[in-house]
């Protein structure tokens, strides 16, 4: 698929070009400089044309804000793969000398290149002139705001580029990579892929925007989304951080399975639990990777483990890894994991297979009398799958009661196991006499009040 990557100094509105262009808010748009600071990818069309745009961070050399040097590198990289390039200035700050920086380095790939003078919110076009300078041929009024010239700007880049065939979309799982800032994330992305991928720093929150990255393992492939790092609500003083947390929200419901990795040094902390619930709530398999257990001297695995199952108990459920997303420690591990948790998250049960399992569950512990009434399970079936879902066809829902609930949850995990998938029960009272309404209620197996929803 052809590439176009729109290059500029910072804060000139190739973000927001970048959402207008995708037609839907994947970059963060702000006034503060630096907020771009990986590639961004997203698929586009023109006129029955598909093309793959690509934003990227601001060149500026001589700026003082965190990762200049790695925003640049990533710039570089994307006009390296681009076949067309879009430069992007703005119109009310006119002309500087980092625009002709940019653009000597861009007439220097020799790669067709358009010149949008951006924020032109109206017909004046004399602010053009003094943008002729730059030496680029294909200058163009446009407005990302109000979408003026958008069509003209992209039908200028795809012109000289030839006609390729549509690409497959890439088949695989999602897997969303997830956690606190500063984690190691993106230096796991960048391991997997052996390449400088994504930006990677020592410095928390350095990744604010989703990623996708295609891995190939064993003909198998995996669609990764580096996310930015959920901070506590009231360590986001910025307005970006909470639009980051709200991406990896998006990011999280956009996976099939989840890798929450924390640091092996601290341990799970109530962010992660708090992770971890959302990763429930929403039916994604999840694997634990505690990262950096390199550094981690005189404590054993098992400990470490068991502390976290005490934690939370949806954890006792997901498969842990102990490595290092630097040296690659354990890392050959993580696509089977990955692989096997997809597994249990798309099997199905036959309705005669769980008929077995209640009748064999129900025969060992019986459920307890509660105000003179047993609990009966007439029947269980599967509903759904990605995620799995059941649903317990009971005489009256409110006769199950919390420790009996529990029983039959450790029962089928241990029939059917379902590593690293979170399971939901739904309790559906029989027909009651006409005029009543059908009792129905549901639970998560391991919400920690275990009460009904």
């Amino acid at each position: 698929m052809l590439k176009i990557a729109l290059i500029g100094r910072p804060n000139v509105g190739k973000s927001a070009l970048f959402n207008r262009i995708a037609k839907r808010r994947i970059a963060i748009v702000d006034e503060m400089e630096g907020v771009t600071r990986d590639r961004l990818y997203a698929e586009a069309e023109l006129f029955g044309r598909s093309f793959e745009i690509i934003d990227t961070g601001g060149i500026d050399e001589g700026s003082e804000i965190p990762f200049a040097e790695e925003v640049k590198m990533q710039a570089e990289i994307a006009i390296e793969e681009a076949d067309s390039l879009i430069m992007v200035v703005d119109s009310r700050v006119g002309l500087t000398a980092l625009d002709e920086h940019v653009a000597h380095l861009l007439l220097r790939s020799g790669k067709p290149l358009v010149l949008a003078v951006n924020k032109v919110d109206n017909e004046d076009e004399s602010v053009l002139a003094p943008f002729y300078a730059l030496g680029v041929e294909q200058v163009l009024p446009v407005s990302a705001i109000q979408g003026n010239n958008i069509a003209e700007m992209l039908e200028l880049a795809l012109d000289p580029c030839p006609e390729v065939e549509k690409e497959e979309e890439a088949k695989g799982t999602k897997v969303a990579i997830i956690g606190r800032p500063n984690v190691g994330k993106s230096t796991l992305i960048n391991t997997l892929l052996d390449e400088a991928r994504c930006v990677v720093s020592p410095i928390a929150g350095t990744t604010r925007d989703s990623i996708d990255v295609s891995v190939e393992w064993n003909e198998e492939t995996f669609t990764f989304i580096d996310t930015a790092g959920i901070r506590r609500k009231k360590s986001e003083p910025e307005v970006v951080d909470k639009f980051a947390a709200i991406r990896t929200d998006r990011a999280i419901e956009r996976a099939d399975v989840c890798i929450l990795m924390l640091d092996s040094q601290e341990g799970m902390t109530s962010q992660e639990k708090r992770i971890l619930n959302r990763i429930e709530e929403k039916g994604k398999g999840c694997i634990l990777f505690f990262n950096k257990w390199d550094l981690v001297k005189g404590f054993r695995m098992e400990h470490c483990k068991k502390g976290i199952e005490m934690e939370a108990s949806f954890a006792s459920y997901c498969p842990t890894l102990f490595g290092s997303a630097k040296t690659g420690r354990k890392l050959d591990d993580l696509f089977p994991l990955i692989g096997e948790v997809s597994h249990y998250r798309a099997m199905r049960i036959s309705t005669g297979q769980l008929n077995k399992f209640i009748e064999g569950a129900i025969h060992k512990v019986h459920p307890p009398m509660i105000k003179g009434k047993r609990l009966r399970i007439y029947y269980m079936a599967q509903v759904d799958s990605n995620p799995p879902r059941f649903v317990f066809f009971v005489n009256h829902p409110d006769l199950l009661d919390d420790a009996y609930k529990r029983y039959l949850i450790n029962q089928f995990r241990e029939a059917y196991r379902y590593t690293g998938v979170p399971l939901t029960f739904y309790l559906k009272g029989k027909k009651a006499r006409k005029g009543k309404a059908q009792e129905e209620v549901a639970f998560l197996e391991s919400v920690s009040e275990l009460e009904f929803i």
